[in-house]
């Protein structure tokens, strides 16, 4: 049987030939509908976080943020190289109808393209406003689209493979919120020693102070689903000139190193990924 080609379907092309809605108007939805009004003062509050008790409770109940409910899903897909160009085109002119949709409590935070790090990948981030309530109404609500049903029926022939996390986010990190570009982003992402994550927030509560003067600090999250006691930082940067500049300078801040020297230890494995934001991503 001869292999499939990565031509789009007669379906798919119906969908692309109604286009999308255009990446401003992403941008300003996800901008409307989840702005903190306390997020201006996220990283001054950072300042005062007491230390954690880990006999207390939960890291997962310790570490994240308690004025939201917000739940994270991170997707990782391994795209055939031959494939990429339309393997995007189709996703975005599917990903943000969902986006926009008030029936669907979920939002996208970025979609990237891998540049350096794992090649033919992309990276998904969503939001789902109301935590696992808000992630199964969205699944079952899926189930009855058929135009969302197509697309991963499209979407499968394009892939090599693809996993998720379910994550949550650290109280003294900034929420991500929209912003313009064109910026390329960092995904760090920390494997850590089972029983550490406690000891990882509370250094990075003192520490993420050293990172924010130039507005790098996207957004930081643990793991609650899959790959368990994993961490992931987002950064943005103009280019890598001022990414290579702005990591030389938090070293020059009395404190950091104190942090690098008290964490490394905690970390069984580490990646660093530069991606590329996609045409729909809020993150541009």
């Amino acid at each position: 049987m001869a292999p499939r080609l990565c031509s789009i379907s007669a379906a798919a092309r119906r969908v692309l030939g109604n286009p999308g809605p255009r990446a401003g108007d992403v941008a300003a939805a996800a901008a409307t509908r989840f702005y903190s009004k306390d997020n201006e003062g996220s990283w001054f509050r950072s300042l005062f976080v007491h230390k954690v008790d880990p006999r207390k409770d939960a890291h997962s109940t310790l570490l994240s943020k308690k004025e939201t409910s917000n739940l994270y899903k991170i997707q990782f897909h391994n795209v055939k190289p031959e494939c990429l160009d339309a393997y995007n085109s189709l996703t975005e002119a599917v990903l943000p109808k969902l986006h926009l949709d008030e029936d669907y409590p979920c939002s996208l935070v970025g979609n990237w393209n891998t540049w350096y790090g794992e090649q033919d990948q992309a990276v998904h981030l969503w939001r789902f406003s109301g935590g696992y309530p808000a992630l199964m109404d969205c699944m079952n609500k899926l189930k009855n689209n058929k135009e969302y049903l197509e697309f991963r029926k499209e979407r499968s022939y394009m892939l090599l493979s693809r996993r998720n996390q379910l994550l949550l986010e650290f109280s003294f990190w900034n929420e991500p919120q929209p912003r313009a570009g064109p910026n390329i982003y960092e995904l760090r992402t920390y494997k850590l020693k089972p029983g550490t994550m406690i000891e990882w927030g509370n250094n990075w509560a003192r520490a993420i102070k050293y990172r924010q003067e130039n507005q790098e600090a996207v957004g930081g999250f643990f793991s609650q689903i899959g790959e368990l006691y994993v961490v992931h930082h987002l950064w943005a940067y103009k280019d890598l000139q001022s990414r290579e500049e702005t990591r030389n300078a938090a070293w020059r801040k009395r404190g950091w190193d104190e942090n690098v020297y008290y964490t490394v230890p905690l970390v069984r494995h580490m990646e660093s990924r530069i991606m590329i934001p996609l045409k729909i991503s809020p993150l541009q």
